[in-house]
């Protein structure tokens, strides 16, 4: 079987011109038959594409001869031709949602993998913070953690306040492949958290070193692979947000003014289609029935 490596990248770098630049990627990736997603604006670039192992290295090296993304670091896990249904290259205000004003990312206070899990295990004073999205964390997290209750990162500004009992406290702070991290970074230090340290390249990198030490779950991942696994030791923790059942399916609420993301087995999905709306929806009084939504079958596609 053909070799479908999938590549996370993002680098935080001055550019000028993002439209042009972009124009630039979306006829690179084009030629090189790449799909998966990648963002573009004035500060950065901020990707994850897949495809043959030659287009992939083809699209690295070329990458990589900008001096601009000459030392961008490239996590790579595997992925098959259906990871990613198309090519999407557009520019964005910012490469990773936040919103919250002008911030400078920050790098200083990264901790290689193997820093990290020694100051994890060796220090009990160090607070786990996880700034991903609720659903995300529900897959998979470091043992431990406090997890934001978020649904997307630029709510974290405004979440800023429950996170307020951890100012005193020396804060791990990790995300999937480092790029919400160094934002994140920034917000906490600029409303008064002295004691934040990230995790060097997140998840991904972390996880390629120490598999599943003080890690439980699964890592959610945005393209249809939904969640990747190290299988070495691995502690299930998601559960079916109706039955509690342990399972690592996600949907997408079938109610589409809704839409969200939640856990669903594939059991409770057969004995009751009303579970594929989440549990907010269902709690408004709405059913399968009643729900707007595209005549389809079976479960939601994200």
């Amino acid at each position: 079987m053909e070799s479908w490596p999938v590549i996370l990248f993002y680098k935080y770098v001055a550019i000028a011109d993002p439209t042009g630049f972009a124009d630039e990627q979306r006829a690179l990736c084009s030629t090189l038959r790449l799909k998966g997603r990648t963002l573009v604006a004035t500060e950065g670039i901020n990707g994850t594409l897949a495809g043959p192992a030659d287009a992939v290295n083809q699209y690295i090296s070329t990458l990589h001869a900008d001096p601009r993304f000459s030392d961008v670091q490239m996590k790579v896990s595997n992925g098959d031709p259906n990871t990613f249904p198309k090519l999407v290259v557009k520019v964005r205000r910012e490469i990773v949602t936040l919103g919250a004003g002008p911030l400078t990312p920050e790098q200083h206070n990264q901790l290689s993998p193997a820093e990290w899990k020694r100051m994890m295990e060796e220090d009990p004073e160090v607070v786990l913070l996880d700034v991903r999205n609720i659903f995300e964390s529900a897959a998979g997290r470091f043992e431990g953690a406090v997890v934001c209750d978020i649904e997307h990162f630029r709510e974290l500004p405004a979440y800023m306040p429950q996170l307020e009992p951890l100012k005193e406290k020396k804060v791990l702070m990790y995300c999937t492949g480092g790029i919400r991290c160094e934002k994140a970074s920034a917000l906490l230090r600029s409303r008064g958290f002295d004691r934040v340290f990230q995790l060097h390249g997140g998840i991904v990198t972390y996880q390629e070193q120490f598999g599943n030490e003080r890690w439980q779950g699964e890592c959610f991942v945005f393209d249809q692979r939904m969640t990747v696994r190290v299988a070495d030791g691995l502690v299930p923790i998601g559960r079916c947000a109706h039955t509690g059942r342990s399972t690592s399916r996600y949907v997408n609420c079938l109610h589409d003014p809704c839409h969200k993301l939640f856990i669903l087995s594939e059991d409770a999905e057969r004995e009751n289609r009303d579970y594929l709306l989440c549990p907010e929806c269902l709690a408004r009084g709405l059913t399968f029935a009643t729900a707007e939504y595209p005549k389809r079958s079976g479960a939601a596609v994200v």
